[in-house]
């Protein structure tokens, strides 16, 4: 097995994992990391394919490099208004749940005697 190849895998499995926990975790929080985990397999699938497309025209191509480069930072940035987003929720209900199932503590009237 190649080193090409072991990576390849492995981005699928990343993507795969972070797809699981993306449908199956309620949580904002959850969803996030998986969010995230998705897009790390992804770029390192992205990276393989460059590898793959260096190794047999013998010539570097900087153009995949350079997307996933940009990739990362975006990700970054948009998980950062991500968590921004749910500390605002949290504060705002406290609670970090999307559902309205439960009623936040400070939302129950208090009872008069």
């Amino acid at each position: 097995m190649s080193s090409t190849t072991l990576f390849g895998v492995c981005g699928a499995l990343l993507i795969g994992l972070g797809l699981y926990g993306f449908i199956v975790h309620p949580q904002p929080l959850r969803k996030i990391l998986a969010f995230n985990l998705m897009g790390s397999g992804i770029f390192l699938l992205f990276g393989v394919v460059a590898r793959r497309g260096a190794a047999q025209t013998m010539l570097v191509d900087p153009v995949p490099h350079a997307l996933v480069i940009t990739g990362i930072v975006v990700a970054f940035s948009a998980t950062a208004l991500a968590v921004a987003l749910l500390l605002r929720l949290y504060d705002s209900s406290q609670t970090a749940s999307l559902s309205h199932d439960e009623t936040p503590p400070s939302a129950t009237p208090p009872t008069q005697t």
